[in-house]
């Protein structure tokens, strides 16, 4: 017999990753804030929806979430109808939000209390990688439980690794985004320099992506920047959230981030120039 599985959070993220476990045929029930969009997930992959996140994880082995931020991640599991409230005794809950590592370490604990095995295990890869399958998954947890789980994770996840005890998924994730924002303001800085100096930006972009510049946001999102195509995904107000959750962890542990403090204002600028559901690439207009 399949295990059973219940995903929390059906937006643009979960909605593919409970596909794929419902493929794999896991049996799967799916909970969402907004009750069409479970409808809308049990007519095309059959399953089951659950009123609540408890009556979701009702006799599931593994409960996903996939939610917003710190206080939906809380609320989702640790609220009067939340999932732990409706979870079995060795169970594992996991969660792919990405969150601060201290509310990581609060569902941890209250798991814990309630003989529930609890995985931090933010993803990367943004909804391509999400639809296709292939995330990134960085986990944070203790071995035994992370051994069960990681073939259930494998479903939608093409690299899931333990990264150390609790939180170490959500730290490993600050990690990700600090080098993306980087990333993509040097990209952005360098397709409007070769605008501006008259190149043919897209040849600029195909010769220098054989070289050392190269890299999967050069590959993905250098020609689109180019064209000031910005509907691919990961929302500006998303990446203002990881970075605010960056920032605040590196003021407990005394990392230093000049670079990602910028970035980060300028994003709030392109927020306040109406950019706010952009992707992330669109640090460009700014220029």
């Amino acid at each position: 017999m399949s295990a059973r599985v219940a995903f929390i959070g059906l937006g643009v993220m979960g909605f593919p990753m409970a596909g794929h476990l419902k493929a794999k045929g896991y049996d799967v029930v799916v909970y969402n804030r907004t009750g069409a969009k479970a409808q809308a997930w049990v007519d095309k992959h059959g399953g089951k929806s659950a009123p609540t996140p408890a009556a979701a994880a009702k006799d599931a082995d593994f409960v996903m979430l996939m939610v917003g931020n710190d206080n939906d991640l809380l609320e989702v599991a640790l609220g009067k109808e939340g999932a732990l409230a409706g979870m079995k005794k060795g169970a594992v809950l996991i969660d792919h939000t990405t969150a601060s590592a201290d509310a990581a370490r609060k569902v941890f604990a209250a798991a814990k209390d309630r003989g529930v095995d609890f995985i931090d295990a933010p993803v990367s890869g943004g909804q391509a990688g999400a639809e296709n399958g292939k995330l990134t998954v960085m986990c944070g947890g203790e071995a035994a439980p992370f051994e069960r789980a990681k073939p259930v994770m494998d479903s939608y996840g093409r690299a899931v690794t333990l990264m150390g005890g609790p939180g170490a998924g959500q730290l490993t994730k600050m990690v990700n985004q600090i080098c993306i924002a980087g990333l993509v303001q040097g990209l952005s800085e360098g397709i409007a320099f070769a605008e501006k100096a008259g190149l043919d930006a897209n040849l600029v972009l195909d010769v220098i992506s054989k070289g050392a510049a190269q890299s999967w946001q050069m590959e993905n999102r250098g020609k689109t920047m180019h064209e000031r195509k910005f509907n691919f995904g990961f929302a500006v107000d998303w990446m203002r959230k990881d970075l605010g959750i960056c920032l605040a962890e590196a003021g407990r542990n005394g990392a230093r981030l000049p670079v990602t403090q910028v970035i980060d204002q300028y994003y709030g600028e392109v927020q306040k120039a109406g950019g706010n559901r952009w992707d992330t690439s669109s640090l460009i207009t700014r220029l």
